[in-house]
């Protein structure tokens, strides 16, 4: 992960991961953060890019092990 790479996740973007570390769908998270699906799945696909992970368990996992999520 990039130096200060975290630090560049919206406020948008560390809600989804919460939900996501939760295990909940990206039709899920939309339903409750009143988006689209499609929307939820952008802001995976930001989160995973922003922190090069392989996919969202493993962007869960990099946030964790960084402290970005508990």
């Amino acid at each position: 992960m990039a130096d200060n790479e975290t630090s560049t996740l919206t406020d948008r973007e560390m809600q989804v991961m919460g939900y996501a570390k939760r295990g909940l769908s990206n039709e899920e998270i939309a339903n409750i953060i009143y988006v689209s699906p499609h929307t939820t799945k952008a802001h995976m696909s930001s989160i995973i890019r922003k922190l090069n992970a392989k996919n969202r368990i493993d962007a869960v996992y990099i946030a964790f092990k960084n402290g970005i999520i508990d």
